[in-house]
């Protein structure tokens, strides 16, 4: 069953989703969507980030690139491009994510998120999907000018507050059948902007598993973003962005401005 976690009435508590469309906290009461303030489906441990590992987006950012940065993002990779976000970054289905003053160009970046449920070290590839306990959607945006040289996301804009949302729910591994038969969308103000499918990773689920663990430890609580497909559109704040991920959810997010306060929770 899909579980989240939400805050009402300044506690936190798990929940599931309602038939209605509502959600169904763990104490048995039924509240609406937008009465709770929803935080990641799960507590991050290590967040582990893929750097174009659609072949396509990283052409679509060729073609914005210098040449020297193009002929890098268009080749053969025989390595993931991976690095490392703080849980700072985090906010739930919902939440509020601020574009910088000094941003030129800003975008979303629909991806699976992995969550892996054991512990394991050289997890070999044909093992790796026992190791996963469920799935969820992201948004990891990127502000492409802070992004210079596109191949190194750096700590200005990879780990800024807010910049990664993650939910609403935590999909339990049983429930996908095939994490590389998905597909994902991106909505701007109910306008479809970008569309993909799991299929196109370069790298997938199994084998990214399969290369962190020869690096390091994986643990439960983990989390691998996976990556997003072409279709990269600048967003502004007042902006509403919905990511889906087929059989996962539906994420949504709201663009503010750099300087404009958040609204308290009223929950």
């Amino acid at each position: 069953m899909k579980q989240g976690r939400v805050v009402f009435g300044g506690a936190v508590h798990g929940c599931t989703p309602s038939v209605d469309g509502r959600v169904r906290l763990a104490d048995g009461r039924v509240v609406a969507e937008t009465e709770v303030q929803w935080l990641s489906p799960f507590e991050p441990r290590t967040i582990f980030t893929l750097a174009l590992n659609y072949a396509d987006h990283a052409s679509e950012l060729a073609a914005k690139s210098s040449k020297d940065q193009a002929a890098f993002l268009t080749a053969q990779r025989s390595e993931p491009v991976v690095f490392l976000k703080a849980a700072n970054a985090v906010v739930g289905h919902r939440g509020l994510t601020r574009r910088p003053h000094d941003a030129e160009f800003m975008h979303y970046e629909c991806e699976l998120a992995v969550v892996i449920g054991r512990e394991g070290r050289n997890v070999p590839r044909d093992q790796a999907l026992q190791y996963v306990l469920g799935y969820t959607v992201a948004n990891d945006y990127a502000i492409r000018n802070f992004l210079e040289p596109y191949y190194r996301p750096n700590l200005r804009v990879k780990n800024r507050d807010g910049g990664t949302a993650l939910g609403p729910w935590l999909v339990p591994a049983s429930a996908i059948a095939d994490p590389q038969r998905l597909r994902l969308t991106t909505h701007v103000n109910g306008k479809l902007v970008q569309e993909g499918t799991t299929a196109d990773m370069v790298h997938d689920v199994a084998s990214l598993i399969e290369y962190l663990s020869g690096l390091m430890t994986i643990s439960p609580g983990d989390v691998i973003l996976t990556g997003t497909p072409k279709g990269s559109v600048d967003v502004r704040p007042g902006d509403e962005v919905v990511c889906e991920v087929e059989g996962v959810g539906r994420l949504v997010n709201t663009i503010i401005d750099d300087w404009t306060p958040a609204p308290r929770d009223a929950t």
